[in-house]
Order: C-alpha cells, then structure tokens, then sequence
C-alpha cells in the first residue's frame, strides 16, 4: 500500500478549487471509474464533462457567483455533479435532508436564500408547498422525469455546446451543511472549496485511502461526514465511489458486494442495526477493507464476524470535519476517540485542541473540561448569522460544547455534552458515561440517560431503554448492573423501556425530545420509591 502522501503525490500540485483537483485527477487516468451507482459506472471524464454541462446551463439560467442552489433527494451523483458544476460558477450547494417537513423545508430554502433547487419525485410535493411560503420562490429541476419539470438530462443536453464558467476560486464558499437542529432552527456551516478538499486529503490519512479503493456512500449527502470524508476523500485520493440512495440493512452486505466497496462509513446506529441483524444477511465475498466510525464496542465483531480489518472512530463537528480519530498504528486506549488527526504531509500545521474549564483557563491531562479547537479545516462562518459565528468562538478557537479529558498519551476520551450534564446532589454526573455502563449489559440494545426534575431541585436520572430482542431485564436489574460499576450517585432512580429511541436528522439519540416527553416518567418504574416502600 502507498503511504497517504505518496497517494497525494500520483497527482500534479492543484490549486485547491474543485475543478483544478478534479482536472488534475482526470489527467492522470480520464477512464478510470469515478462513481458507481445502481449497477451502473461513470468515470472521472464522464463526470468532469457533466459538471462542465451543468455548470454552463445553471449560468446560462442566471446562478452566478455566490449564489446558493439547493438539492432535495435520497443520495444521488447529482449531488456530487452539482457540487462540482457550482464550484466551477463560484456558487454554493445546499443540501437538504429529504425526510423534512414543509416547515423546515421553507425554512432551510428561506434562510439559504436559494434561487433554485434540483428535486427528485419523493421531495417534489414537500418542495412545492415549502416554496409557496419563499419569496422569490425558487426556480425548480427534476432529478428524473415525470414531475412536469425541466430535468438534470435537459440541463446537460443544453450545456453541452455552452462553455463552462470557471470563476470558482479556492477560498470561495461551495457548500452550506445545515445542523441537526436538536435546539431550535438549525444553523447553516458554511465552508470553502479548500476546506472540502482539505478534509478529503486529511481523510486520505485517517483510513489509508488508496486511488484503487471504493468508498460506499451509504449516509445521507446532506451530512458532513458523506461529503467532507468520502466524497472528498475520494476526489483528494482519485479513488472511485459507490452512491447507495439510503441505508438498509438487509441489502448492505449484497450492495457491499455488487459495487465492489473497500471502504463504507457508518455511524452507530447503523453499527448497532448491522450487529444485530441476522447473519444470512452477511456476505463473505465482500471486499471491504476498512469502516470508518465504528465504535468501540462493535469493533470486534466488526473484525471477526465481518471480516473488516481495520476499524476506525473518529470525532468531529460540521463546523470543525475531522479533527479526532483513533490511530491506524498503535491500538486505541480504551474507550478513547483517539488522538489527533493529522494531514498526510507531516509538515503541514494541522490540528490544534485544548481543554478549558467554566472560567476560559487551560486544564492539564486527566482533567474534564470544555473541548476548544483551531484547525485549518474550520467554517467560514454560519451563514447569515454573524452574532451566533461570534459566539461560537473564543480569541480564535471553535468551542465546542463537548467535555473530554486528555491522557498523557494525547489520548482523547468523550465525556459529555455539556448541555447533557444531570446535575444530582451537587455534582456532575456525564449522561454518557451511564449509556456507557448500561450499554454493556447483554439485554440492552440502546439506551439514553436524561435529567429529570427533583422534587428538592437539581435532577434525578432517568434511564431510557431498548431491550435486545427476546430478552427479559427489568428495572431492578438495569439499577444493579450499574451499582455494581458506577458511584451510587450515578444510578437512576428512573428506569422506562420502550420499543425504539428518537433520532435527529443525523442519526444522533434526540435526548430533547426525551427530556421533553412527559409521557416517560409516568411509564418508568420509580426505584427510589420502591426502595422507600418496599413495593
């Protein structure tokens, strides 16, 4: 295997715009595969000439520089091709979760200010009445036929005899990921051209990508980790990928398989489904080498049961791609997130953390506090929301809300959000570490630990179940798996089990809607008063 320098170095230097990186790698070898989808491939001169067609017919309808264009669909290449088409305009792509509501649809189109959006038929409606409330209401395109619509097919077919616009620099923003919106209305990431690509090269580094390999894309493209990781990472390593519309569960193992992957991403939810599910699934002729985001409790069934050698995790935000991760040539601590990433070129100023306590002042190894980044790879800013970006940062460093320790390894473990603090009997009690403990029970399959009011104020915990399937565990038990592991301040008085936890939009435990649902404690099983009464 090369080094991931050496894979950089199979390229001529580029100026870090989409097009340049993608020149660069189609000069090398313009046949060589570029994007898998549905069973059918298109290589990096078929994909080139169709973001140069697109590009042209977007400018000859009026996007210019800076301006934002929106697309609504399961994972498609129309994201990657519009990605590249507006890079060559200087404008910006906005991906947006095609599960939303009209609601939040208005809101995202609104707040973007897109002139214009690509849809597919499964978002057309929502989009509709999303841009009856948006004013100017933007210009729509059919991913496909059959919605009444110009489509993507129209736009190429009259881009081709247009010349490309080339007006897309380096530093110009290219695409806007919009947050979760676990609090209020999300928040709209804007990062540059050289950003994307540089968290691709960084990726290249994280998991060894090799220009043979096939990344599998199987999260949503609205998200960072599909674009930043394996979309980038493959443009920055002249790999291929494999665009899978959603995830399932029951086809990953046959797509794995058809696409020929080497490389898949996944968050834990998916890593929780793919364990649990039956292993007739499971097909052994697979070829993939590496996962990337596999958490440490799933990393030797991963190994073994998989047959996947190299399993890596990794922390980042959408704001701040890539900057943790769990190390390719010494084994991880325990329950670490690993150290810090590094570029591939050992001489490139890279990432930057300290810890930092309630009063801004740095803390030392084995100390908890709020985890503070400068990284090469930071946000532009949050688009039109100049008072959040100024918050969100301190004499230069992204804060960013989660408390972690550091070891004197330069290892890194995850403590909490701090918003996901239970304050109980004057201390502080890390949700995490709970899910942590409970989620090592055999019986338990997923699990949330949330505040709850005390009737003498602070918090109580209470501790949110899914059962493995089949399995019998009660209250009692969950309350003395963890007084067996955990300080006795640390275990829940409340314990509710229910058939399936809440999720955001990216696949995170929603524990705002948790701590919001009443319904929760009236169904939990009070320990603390049953202990009280001997009922």
């Amino acid at each position: 295997m090369r080094t991931p320098l050496e894979v950089l170095k199979l390229y001529r230097e580029h100026d870090y715009s989409l097009c340049d990186v993608v020149a660069s790698r189609t000069e090398h070898d313009p046949g060589r595969p570029l994007v898998w989808y549905d069973g059918r491939e298109s290589s990096w001169s078929d994909v080139q000439a169709a973001a140069a067609g697109m590009a042209a017919a977007l400018a000859a309808r009026g996007v210019r520089h800076g301006d934002r264009v929106a697309i609504m669909a399961r994972n498609t290449p129309d994201h990657v091709i519009l990605l590249l088409a507006l890079g060559r305009i200087g404008a910006i792509m906005v991906p947006v979760n095609p599960d939303f509501g009209v609601e939040e649809t208005a809101y995202v189109l609104e707040h973007a200010g897109v002139s214009g959006a690509l849809v597919g038929k499964e978002t057309i409606d929502t989009v509709r009445a999303a841009s009856a409330a948006v004013a100017p209401a933007p210009w729509l395109i059919g991913l496909e036929a059959g919605m009444g619509l110009a489509t993507t097919s129209d736009l190429l077919r009259e881009g081709s005899s247009l010349v490309p616009p080339d007006d897309g620099g380096a530093d110009d923003p290219v695409i806007i990921i919009f947050t979760s919106g676990s609090t209020g209305f999300p928040k709209a990431v804007l990062h540059s051209q050289r950003n994307f690509i540089t968290a691709g090269e960084a990726f290249v580094a994280r998991i060894a990508l090799q220009d043979t390999d096939r990344l599998m894309i199987v999260l949503p493209m609205y998200h960072i980790n599909a674009m930043f990781y394996q979309v980038a990472g493959t443009l920055a390593a002249g790999a291929s990928m494999a665009i899978v519309p959603r995830f399932s569960a029951s086809r990953f193992w046959g797509t794995a398989v058809a696409a020929r992957a080497t490389e898949a991403n996944i968050i834990e939810a998916i890593g929780t489904i793919l364990t649990d599910r039956p292993r007739s699934e499971f097909r052994a002729e697979h070829t993939i080498r590496a996962v990337y985001g596999v958490r440490p409790r799933f990393v030797e069934i991963f190994n073994k049961e998989f047959h996947i050698p190299v399993c890596v995790g990794g922390y980042g935000m959408s704001e701040i791609p890539g900057v943790i991760s769990t190390p390719l040539d010494r084994p991880n601590a325990p329950g670490s997130m690993g150290v810090l990433s590094v570029h591939p070129d050992p001489d490139r100023p890279w990432v930057q953390c300290r810890i930092v306590d309630e009063d801004g002042n740095a803390l030392g190894n084995d100390e908890t506090g709020e985890l503070q980044v400068k990284t090469p790879i930071i946000m532009k800013g949050y688009f039109r929301d100049p008072e959040q970006t100024n918050a969100a940062f301190v004499d230069g460093w992204f804060k960013t809300g989660d408390l972690v320790r550091r070891d004197a390894s330069g290892f890194y473990t995850f403590v909490s959000r701090k918003n996901d603090i239970i304050r109980r009997r004057g201390e502080n009690i890390s949700a995490a570490e709970i899910d942590r403990i409970v989620l090592e029970h055999p019986a338990v399959k997923e699990v949330a630990a949330v505040a709850v009011p005390a009737k003498l104020g602070e918090d109580e915990i209470l501790t949110v179940v899914v059962r493995q399937a089949g399995a019998a565990v009660s209250a009692e038990d969950i309350a003395g798996w963890c007084a067996g592991r955990l300080a006795a301040m640390k275990v829940p008085r409340y314990v509710a089990f229910v058939d399936g936890l809440p999720y955001t939009p990216t696949m995170k435990i929603d524990r705002k809607a948790l701590r919001q649902d009443a319904s929760l404690l009236g169904q939990a099983v009070d320990l603390g008063e049953r202990r009280r009464t001997g009922k």
